[in-house]
């Protein structure tokens, strides 16, 4: 499995590890030995330090229930010692997230008992001071040595959290509040530099294996936002930090939309599954592109563009112009986004046009190559449709300046067998996301991988809850994996968990490098 390279001093970390756990043990048992045959260890007494081991050791904070605090010490030293030399020379990966716990345990030990020392007793144990350093630098240590493991618990952590805490409230609130609430509070986390640092320190996930250069584009990891949630480009700054490896801002469009009618969005929870209705709210192509210019991109930024939605009814040949005028927006802004969508299979707009069939969607391509992008051009393309007919739109996306399509968007098949009939019921308008799309999306990229793969980079969406999940539609073809319905049920650890998942998956199947995986199980 490709690593990123360490320092030789980074290799001798578990060594030292051990020997500070060793130094942690010699103390705690010396202190313990002292505390039973009742005498106090020799002290250096001064004025200065207000150093006083006699004082701090005849306390009533040096016992808990009659046991010393040493012997709690002595036993927590030693089982660090032997979980630290299993993960040394083992390599054990619990038992680094056991030294990860036992060292943080210990850390925020010492942080009280010497709070007690300066504050309540007054008085310092020289001894005491040591076990505190020492658990200082194994706590500092073990941060920097086991990355993984140390992510790996905020990530269950947090999803503990998530799914016991916050989602059981989130959940009682109207969706399309919750949404707006969840990116406004986003937008004002990426404006604050310690909240994006402490947010990566616990989430963002990195490994060489998972980086790629697609279309003269880095991405630092296959997992990415997909259109349809930052629709006001507020989240772009704090993205990064939670461990997305790109996103995608819109749908926009050349003119603004408020969205349709209420619900626009709705739950439903034993599909796993969004009803989404919204058809395009935005703020317009203008006001997104100056909202958007003067901004720094961590990770790769795409547009996604669509028609404008509007009960006025628009023709074909006005649709395309209006498609062309939000493009051109952003291709005259200076904005540093990387890449473009083009939504042509949105199920919630207005009006009877469409790009499905092979002519229009040819004229469609042939204007949006005479704008010379001077970006990637991805297509968002429709799941209902049949293999049959994918693949004629495929025919005709391969003749015009594409680099790839997206598979894909909503189900609209109300009687999709993932989709309860009684929560279905709930919504007689809109369509849906999540798990109902799953199985076609699949299906769709395994095709085109299967006759397109050497024309198209697929990009896979749709029903993405884990790790298996994501990995499935990269082992099926695609190179790169959005998702936004399964960070909304499952929280936005996620993507972390995704992340280190996905190095497990490859390392299982003998991969060295995620573009080993693409399309392994479509052969």
């Amino acid at each position: 499995m490709v690593k990123i390279s360490e320092t030789s001093m980074q290799k001798h970390i578990p060594a030292v590890i051990v020997i500070l756990a060793l130094i942690g043990v010699a103390d705690a048992g010396f202190l313990t030995y002292e505390h039973y045959r009742n005498a106090i260890p020799p002290c250096i007494t001064g004025s200065v330090f207000f150093t006083d081991c006699g004082t701090v050791l005849k306390s009533s904070y040096a016992t808990i229930f009659g046991i010393p605090i040493s012997l709690i010490g002595f036993f927590h030293y030693s089982l660090l010692t032997a979980v630290s030399v299993i993960a040394y020379v083992s390599k054990n990966q619990r038992a680094k997230l056991m030294v990860v716990i036992l060292t943080g345990i210990g850390f925020l030990t010492s942080l009280y008992l010497v709070f007690l020392q300066l504050f309540i007793i007054q008085a310092l144990c020289l001894f005491c001071m040591l076990s505190a350093l020492v658990s200082l630098l194994l706590f500092i240590l073990a941060q920097i040595t086991y990355t993984k493991e140390r992510k790996q618990l905020a990530i269950m952590f947090f999803s503990f959290f998530y799914r016991y805490f916050l989602k059981p409230r989130f959940f009682r609130i109207d969706p399309e509040m919750m949404h707006n609430a969840m990116t406004s509070f986003g937008q004002r986390l990426g404006t604050l530099g310690i909240a994006k640092a402490l947010t990566a320190y616990a989430l963002r996930y990195e490994d060489k294996a998972l980086e790629q250069t697609i279309a003269g584009i880095p991405f630092r990891n296959p997992i990415g936002l997909s259109a349809g949630f930052d629709y006001e480009a507020r989240l772009t700054q704090i993205l990064p930090a939670t461990g997305f490896g790109f996103q995608t801002v819109g749908t926009i469009t050349n003119l603004s939309y408020e969205g349709n009618p209420r619900p626009m969005l709705g739950r439903l929870p034993k599909s796993q599954s969004l009803m989404v209705n919204k058809g395009f709210k935005n703020l317009g192509a203008r006001q997104t592109a100056e909202d958007m210019e003067g901004l720094h991109f961590r990770i790769p930024v795409g547009v996604s563009i669509g028609r404008t939605n509007a009960k006025k009814p628009m023709s074909q040949k006005e649709s395309v112009a209006d498609i062309l005028k939000a493009f051109s927006v952003f291709e005259q802004s200076s904005v540093h986004h990387a890449y473009y969508e083009l939504n042509i299979s949105c199920p919630n707009l207005y009006g009877n046009v469409t790009f499905y069939p092979p002519k229009n969607l040819s004229d469609l391509l042939k204007e949006v190559d005479n704008l010379r992008l001077s970006r990637p051009l991805f297509i968002k393309m429709p799941i209902e449709k049949s293999g049959e007919d994918v693949l004629s739109m495929l025919s005709v996306i391969a003749k015009h300046q594409t680099t790839g399509v997206i598979f894909g968007n909503l189900q609209k098949n109300r009687n999709h067998p993932a989709l309860v009939p009684e929560e279905v019921k709930q919504f007689p308008v809109g369509n849906f996301s999540g798990k109902p799309t799953w199985e076609q999306s699949n299906e769709l990229i395994r095709l085109t991988y299967k006759y397109y793969k050497k024309r198209f980079v697929i990009i896979g969406c749709g029903g993405v809850f884990s790790t298996e999940d994501a990995y499935t539609k990269i082992t099926l073809g695609a190179s790169l994996v959005q998702l936004i319905t399964g960070m909304i049920f499952q929280g936005p650890q996620l993507i972390g968990a995704i992340n280190i998942g996905l190095v497990d998956l490859l390392k299982k199947d003998g991969f060295t490098h995620i573009r080993d995986a693409i399309g392994s199980r479509n052969s």
